[in-house]
């Protein structure tokens, strides 16, 4: 994770991607999500302080950029572990298993839902719908969509999680 120090500043080379990125629309605040997950990126997560340096670079105010942050799911405004886990809650997936996949997530993880390993490795969080209803159950672990998982199926993929480099940058 970030020190407080980090915790408000952009990168240069951040700085120079959004302004980039913010020249492709006519209006910069049309970047203000690809912006966000560009920072979620290299940071995991939207630090208030980062919100607040990203803010004036798309022409919004701090409280506007929050405002779509906290609207969108997928950026995270709280600390996530180095692999998100979201488990889908739709219908679809429920009728197909969701709770007794939710609770052994949670007892392999030793995490409940909307919490984090003691160790950084995972969070655990739900989702409305991934989309993936003619695989359900489904789950996402980072950008990886996963369906027709079973208890199986999912202590293989939180092994290749353990086993594989990791794709955050240790802070």
């Amino acid at each position: 994770m970030s020190t407080a120090d980090d915790d408000a500043r952009l990168a240069p080379e951040e700085v120079r991607a959004i302004e980039t990125l913010s020249r492709q629309y006519e209006n910069k605040r049309a970047a203000c999500i690809e912006a966000l997950k560009l920072v979620q990126r290299n940071h995991r997560w939207i630090s208030d302080g980062r919100l607040r340096a990203l803010a004036p670079l798309l022409d919004m105010t701090p409280d506007e950029l929050d405002g779509v942050a906290t609207f969108y799911n997928l950026i995270f405004r709280r600390p996530v572990g180095r692999h998100v886990i979201l488990l889908c809650d739709s219908v679809s997936c429920w009728i197909m298993g969701h709770d007794a996949l939710l609770q052994h997530l949670e007892r392999r993880l030793g995490i409940r839902r909307g919490e984090t390993t003691a160790d950084g490795r995972f969070t655990l969080l739900p989702i409305v719908c991934l989309g993936h209803c003619d695989h359900a159950p489904a789950m996402m672990i980072d950008d990886a969509l996963h369906g027709d998982l079973d208890a199986a199926r999912i202590d293989a993929l939180l092994n290749a999680c353990r086993g594989a480099v990791l794709r955050w940058n240790a802070r």
